[in-house]
């Protein structure tokens, strides 16, 4: 039972088929890489204005001189 032959035009359109998913797969791959990047920098671009939207506190006076006492 020899194997049957195959002709030159049949391996090529399996070169050709193998070929095109290799590159479908690929760009699905980049593509969704790419989302990905975008969402987390998205979601680090959120983050970083939550902290500059803060209102930063001045820690330098922890002594009792710049506040006043009511004296009774």
């Amino acid at each position: 039972m020899a194997r049957e032959k195959k002709s030159p035009g049949l391996k090529i359109l399996w070169l050709w088929t193998i070929g095109t998913a290799a590159i479908l797969v690929t760009n699905v791959f980049r593509t969704r890489l790419r989302d990905l990047e975008q969402i987390m920098n998205s979601q680090q671009q959120q983050q970083e204005g939550a902290i500059t939207d803060s209102v930063p506190v001045d820690t330098a006076l922890e002594s009792d001189e710049g506040i006043f006492r009511e004296v009774k």
